[in-house]
């Protein structure tokens, strides 16, 4: 009897011990979840011509949709999928702005924000133009948009895309891509410095760049478009833009400099490098890479590349460019250095301060 409740005794020891263990060995209900401390390329689905501007503590996010302009407002880029959209303006029915809208860019100016964007009056992709949209409220997901009109140079009013806006020693120029006359159909960059009122050129349009080497031509017609300005830590001014046609995997991006306090609106005060510096990479589902904008993370500290590309080859200009980000660098001479696109779904840190 003896023998028989020691063993019971023991049994019930190593039952309450075991209990005891398993106890330990569960998770704690209260403790939060680890941080997410990383992305993954695309971040939408589809973006053709992505944009984003920073302000005040938020992303303000556009890509190029057809029929409307919209913006994504986030304070963390890599949650863009979870921003809130906001309509701010949609195709009217007819006119020279009602079709084939593209590129939209945001802009705050004169303490006020202005989109511009390019669109045309039909299907006849000859009638692309730029306008223009100004918006009064801080917020430029509040308030009301007002239509201010195609923007141009009054001598030269032919096709025009892609606007952009450079701010330097109190100026403001517009770059846009655009044709030399109503015949040929080569795409160059043109600049031109804005009137106070930005919706209008104070001055007559200068070229600073035409499609000159190999990986600019690849595709008829030949281009270049999609100018974005970059500005180092030092002053140094660049210009990205894309070239060869969206319609082929080889759409690529590349740069033009501006000198040491060169004047912008002087060509031969640019100077084109002879080679790409960023390219197709179809092992990391990158064809066409292209058409791109830059920003700072939130903490200010890194510098980042947002860009559009397919997935796969063959898919030309179309809905299929989805938006991708990545971390860049710097070389010793104060170039940039964009790397190689990221492969898809390959998980990326966020930017520094999300």
């Amino acid at each position: 009897m003896f023998l028989r409740s020691v063993t019971i005794i023991l049994l019930l020891q190593a039952v309450v011990g075991c209990s005891k263990s398993q106890k330990k060995s569960e998770p704690d209900k209260d403790k939060p979840a680890p941080a997410i401390t990383t992305f993954t390329n695309p971040l939408l689905s589809s973006g053709p011509d992505p944009w984003v501007i920073r302000k005040d503590g938020y992303y303000y996010y556009m890509n190029t949709q057809g029929t409307q302009v919209s913006i994504r407002k986030t304070k963390a880029l890599s949650q863009l999928s979870r921003a809130e959209v906001t309509v701010a303006y949609k195709a009217p029915v007819s006119g020279a702005d009602s079709k084939n809208i593209w590129a939209p860019e945001l802009h705050f100016l004169n303490n006020k924000w202005y989109i511009y964007y390019t669109a045309g009056s039909s299907g006849d992709l000859s009638t692309q133009r730029m306008f223009v949209l100004e918006n009064s409220n801080v917020d430029p997901t509040k308030g009301s948009w007002v239509v201010k009109g195609q923007i141009k140079d009054n001598n030269a009013d032919f096709f025009a895309i892609d606007a952009t806006v450079y701010s330097s020693n109190g100026k403001n120029y517009i770059i846009w891509s655009g044709h030399i006359s109503a015949t040929d159909n080569t795409q160059r960059l043109y600049i031109a410095q804005l009137a106070d009122e930005p919706w209008k050129m104070a001055t007559p349009r200068a070229e600073i760049s035409t499609p000159t080497y190999d990986w600019e031509k690849i595709g008829l017609p030949h281009v270049n478009e999609g100018p974005e300005i970059l500005t180092n830590k030092n002053g140094r001014t660049f210009l990205i833009f894309s070239a060869s046609g969206c319609w082929t995997d080889d759409y690529s991006l590349g740069m033009i400099s501006l000198k040491e306090n060169g004047d912008p609106l002087k060509p031969a005060d640019w100077t084109k490098t002879d080679k790409p510096v960023f390219t197709k990479k179809p092992e990391s589902g990158a064809y066409g890479p292209g058409h791109n904008s830059f920003f700072k993370s939130p903490d200010g500290t890194e510098d980042w590349i947002l860009y559009h590309a397919n997935p796969r080859a063959g898919l030309a200009c179309s809905n299929d460019r989805s938006p991708r980000m990545q971390k860049f660098t710097w070389n010793a001479d104060g170039t940039p250095n964009f790397g190689e696109p990221v492969k898809i779904d390959t998980p990326i840190l966020k930017p520094s301060g999300e």
